[in-house]
């Protein structure tokens, strides 16, 4: 762990990755060393606007430099886990954008690789930092939902016109935003809550243009899963293509005396639903803190919208970072290399929350069958595929 200097941060993948530079430059507890991206030129405009000297457009050589302690990793889907892997057997801290690998075989490496070495891996979810995650699980944890009884989460997004490997992604593949924070809510510090094991149905038809490169057909999947110890079962949706709905990554939460439900639609306020009212009382609408207060004073600016930061770096900025979450994450990954604190989500749960996913679409693919998740920690379970 390093305590007695500051963290010195390389940020891999300048496009939505450019949104944490400003983060780390204002962290007390980092560095903001080095920025990597193919793109010389776009890698040279992104250094010269926020002021960073060491520049890279060769992840590799970026590894070899010994001043790196961390790597916060924001590349395309496939290059995680080789980037997150490589990474590790360079001895560098491990931060990557969701999801953890597309295979059980790659999270099962990364998994075995942080053990071995010892390094920091998290993987950065947003929803579960989140100003509305944070909420309910205040809420949670004071006691006000009572006891959970059903859990939900969605992703819709239409992914029409994205580039290289989008095309046909299989739905479920890239599902960690809705099922992330059907586990954390239920984890206790010392304890994750994994899922055990998912069973999925696919949707609908994409068009036939589009089914080629993966092989899968549907234009949504919707799984139900099984939490490890648990008497609760979450749903989760997800759909890429060829579904009317605007971009929604949404979390509900059922409980014995309350419940949330997160909002329809963009600009709208959450309701909460309050057991023993009159009918007509039980739904109110209620206004989500931005949870500033649990960071260093510093980076509490970074959870508002775009407008109320730094015009000079709006076009870098998304408002408030996924939910006011793009600060919450950075300072949580810092936390865990200065051994203040665990990562959270760990190897072990970023692979689980990844792995819902990919044996979701499994599932699905076989017809709805129950396929049983691989366990990373330890625990011994079968998985066929």
């Amino acid at each position: 762990m390093i305590k007695d200097r500051k963290i010195r941060v390389a940020i891999v993948g300048l496009g939505f990755g450019a949104e944490f530079i400003p983060i780390y430059q204002a962290h007390p507890h980092a560095e903001m060393y080095a920025v990597c991206r193919r793109s010389e030129k776009q890698l040279h405009e992104c250094g010269d606007r926020f002021g960073v000297k060491a520049r890279h457009t060769d992840f590799n050589k970026l590894l070899q430099d010994p001043n790196v302690d961390a790597v916060h990793i924001n590349s395309p889907i496939p290059d995680h886990a080789p980037q997150s892997i490589a990474a590790l057997k360079a001895g560098k801290h491990v931060a990557c954008t969701v999801p953890m690998g597309t295979s059980v075989k790659e999270c099962r490496q990364i998994v075995d690789l942080q053990r071995q070495t010892g390094k920091t891996y998290m993987m950065m979810e947003t929803v579960v930092y989140s100003r509305e995650y944070l909420f309910v699980k205040e809420l949670y944890d004071k006691g006000e939902l009572g006891r959970l009884q059903f859990l939900r989460g969605s992703h819709q997004q239409d992914m029409d016109g994205w580039p290289n490997y989008w095309p046909g992604l299989p739905p479920m593949w890239y599902a960690t935003h809705c099922a992330s924070p059907c586990l954390a809510i239920l984890s206790k510090p010392d304890e994750p809550a994994h899922a055990e094991s998912v069973v999925c149905h696919g949707s609908g038809r994409i068009r036939e243009e589009l089914i080629k490169r993966y092989n899968s057909p549907f234009a949504i999947e919707t799984a139900t899963f099984k939490i490890r110890g648990s008497d609760v079962v979450a749903e989760v949706t997800r759909s890429l293509f060829d579904t009317a709905r605007q971009y929604r990554e949404s979390f509900d939460a059922t409980g014995s005396k309350k419940s949330f439900e997160w909002q329809q639609v963009e600009n709208e306020e959450p309701v909460i639903h309050t057991r023993g009212l009159p009918e007509p009382q039980i739904p109110k609408r209620v206004k989500v803190p931005d949870f500033a207060r649990l960071l260093p004073e510093s980076i509490r600016k970074f959870t508002q919208p775009a407008a109320v930061q730094d015009a000079e770096h709006l076009s870098f900025i998304q408002g408030g970072g996924h939910g006011g979450s793009h600060p919450h994450l950075a300072h949580a990954f810092l936390c865990a290399i200065r051994g203040e604190r665990p990562a959270f989500p760990d190897a072990a749960t970023s692979a689980n929350w990844t792995m819902v996913g990919i044996c979701a679409h499994e599932s699905a693919m076989r017809g709805g069958e129950r396929v049983e998740i691989p366990a990373l920690d330890g625990t011994v379970m079968s998985f066929a595929g």
